[in-house]
């Protein structure tokens, strides 16, 4: 095994330890085919990801050992490496790396980086958000056809209201859909906007999507995860690995293979020949953003008609309009 290596990456010296180093134990693939991997993506990746901070999960033992969030760069990283102060939800401030260029990436890979968790906004416009961001995961009793059939629903919804979508897989079991927004919002409205997108998908399929915050309201039912949207909250990168064995990749892919794909096909090893062969499906994307107001005035509708804000996470300070946050039932065991 050898002790180090020196990459070239956008014109920049990447030091790699131990680039031998077994990450993905299904195929063996290395630390070095990690950073490979991302220089052969790394078009697509900088176009849905460029610019971004990201908060990075770092598994330095590979995918299969322990894992930390690395909420800070860590000292002794390179001159060049672009940085920018976020804040966590609870209020907090750190400073995050900047996906500026492949070289960044491939500097996170060699830290152990196994998962970019990407802000919804430029680092050189923080009071913008450019993402919509609709989060479908199986739960308990749904399987990943639920969740085809879900993803089909939002996209029929959207289409309904003029706002072109992409999806692509987690890497793991559910699917993400995103719409590239015209730079005119906060976090605060596109979230608004989400919750009234998760709530006339649920008026539409009530026995099949939820809008239910509380997972006892649930049932067996797709949760349309609104709160993804939230101000400073992270989401699963595009083109990025997941720790997993097998390697699987969080993959844009055309409306019309959500049928039929299997996320688990994925992989850092069949990724870029599918690039190669069927292009980037989320080329357009930049090239297109969308207008929000549709769903905003629904959520001003739906705020007419005596509705209330969807509750917050826990680690959010309490919100306006926002309903207790308690379980209902735990509520009704508190109740007089």
């Amino acid at each position: 095994m050898a002790e180090s290596i020196t990459l070239e990456m956008a014109g920049r010296e990447l030091k790699v330890s131990n680039p031998d180093k077994i990450f993905f134990t299904k195929r063996g693939e290395t630390k070095l085919d990690l950073i490979r991997y991302y220089e052969a993506v790394a078009e697509p990746l900088l176009a849905a990801t460029g610019g971004r901070p990201t908060l990075m999960q770092r598994f330095p033992d590979g995918a299969s050992g322990k894992n930390f969030f690395q909420k800070r760069v860590p000292k002794g990283a390179p001159e060049w490496l672009e940085t920018t102060i976020v804040s966590t939800p609870n209020g907090t401030d750190s400073n995050a790396m900047v996906i500026a260029d492949i070289a960044h990436v491939g500097w996170a890979a060699q830290m152990g980086c196994l998962g970019f968790h990407v802000w919804p906004y430029l680092a050189a416009a923080p009071d913008v958000t450019d993402e919509l961001r609709i989060d479908l995961d199986p739960v308990p009793g749904i399987s990943f056809d639920d969740v085809r059939a879900g993803a089909l629903n939002v996209k029929a919804l959207l289409d309904e209201l003029g706002i072109r979508s992409f999806v692509k897989t987690t890497g793991s079991k559910g699917l993400h859909i995103y719409c590239r927004l015209s730079p005119n919002w906060d976090s605060y409205e596109v979230r608004a906007a989400a919750v009234a997108l998760a709530r006339e998908l649920e008026r539409r399929h009530p026995e099949t999507m939820t809008a239910a915050w509380w997972k006892e309201e649930r049932g067996k039912r797709v949760f349309v995860d609104f709160n993804q949207n939230a101000p400073h909250k992270t989401v699963f990168g595009t083109w990025s690995v997941r720790a997993r064995v097998g390697a699987q990749v969080s993959t844009p892919i055309n409306w019309d293979e959500v049928d039929s794909v299997d996320p688990n096909a994925l992989t850092m090893a069949t990724v870029p020949d599918r690039l190669k062969t069927n292009g980037n499906p989320w080329e357009e994307m930049n090239e297109d953003p969308q207008d929000l107001g549709p769903l905003l005035e629904m959520s001003a509708h739906d705020m007419a008609g005596g509705l209330m804000d969807a509750p917050w996470p826990p680690v959010y300070p309490k919100q306006p309009n926002e309903p207790p946050r308690v379980a209902p039932s735990r509520a009704k065991k508190t109740e007089p």
